[in-house]
């Protein structure tokens, strides 16, 4: 909706009694969240309703008749989206050509290397790989960018100046994250040191369960993992 159709819009709904007037604006704000392919943000959900609406309680009375259904409206990258629950991602992912449901399957060195980037960011490459004590390649980094999860970031102040990489808006989305700030405590991070130290198999797990990668890799992503390790070292 531009500015110039909001501001026609009538968001005060003065005219109607408070429950209609309630129960309207909860179906402005379900409809424009329903409809946007991005998440919605409080500002764009500003301009559909009156002043005197409270949003927070508003989604919280959607949310609450949606409590019976597969999906919910949650805050991620900025914004307001609707989400199919946690425990349909299984279900999801049984369809074939689903999109969108959870994560995509990282290998063990594209996720050590995404999780550094969203702790450390922003992080150049050979930051990220004195962090992992391994390697992060271009390709490892090219393909966290072709996911659309990291991007370039400011040219680091060193000589050089090599690109620091970024997390992105998809990855708030994809980890139904409503912005860094919500990134779990780490504090094993911290325990490890700064850049520049090699981050041990007990930092590697915690940033697993941080981002909630710590699924069972399977037989052939193990061996691909090693397979990836041998070539490095």
């Amino acid at each position: 909706m531009s500015r110039v159709t909001a501001a026609r819009l009538d968001r005060d709904l003065s005219d109607l009694p408070e429950g209609m007037r309630w129960r309207e604006w909860m179906l402005r704000a379900e409809a424009a969240i329903f409809a946007s392919a991005k998440p919605v943000s409080r500002e764009t959900l500003a301009r559909l309703v009156g002043d005197a609406c409270r949003l927070d309680a508003l989604l919280a009375d959607i949310n609450e008749e949606l409590k019976g259904r597969p999906y919910e409206i949650v805050f991620v990258a900025g914004g307001w989206q609707f989400r199919t629950r946690p425990r349909h991602a299984e279900t999801l992912r049984a369809l074939a050509g689903a999109k969108d449901a959870g994560p995509p399957s990282f290998t063990k060195l594209e996720m050590l290397a995404l999780s550094a980037i969203a702790y450390q960011q922003p992080v150049t490459r050979a930051e990220l790989s004195r962090l992992a004590g391994h390697d992060i390649s271009r390709d490892i980094l090219g393909q966290l960018k072709s996911l659309g999860v990291i991007a370039p970031g400011p040219r680091a102040p060193m000589p050089g100046a090599p690109i620091a990489w970024v997390t992105t808006a998809r990855f708030l989305e994809m980890f139904s994250l409503g912005s860094l700030r919500d990134l779990p405590e780490l504090d094993t991070i911290e325990d490890a040191g700064a850049l520049g130290r090699e981050i041990d198999d007990t930092v590697e797990a915690a940033l697993d369960d941080a981002l909630g990668l710590a699924e069972e890799e399977s037989a052939e992503d193990s061996a691909l993992d090693e397979t990836k390790l041998e070539a490095w070292r």
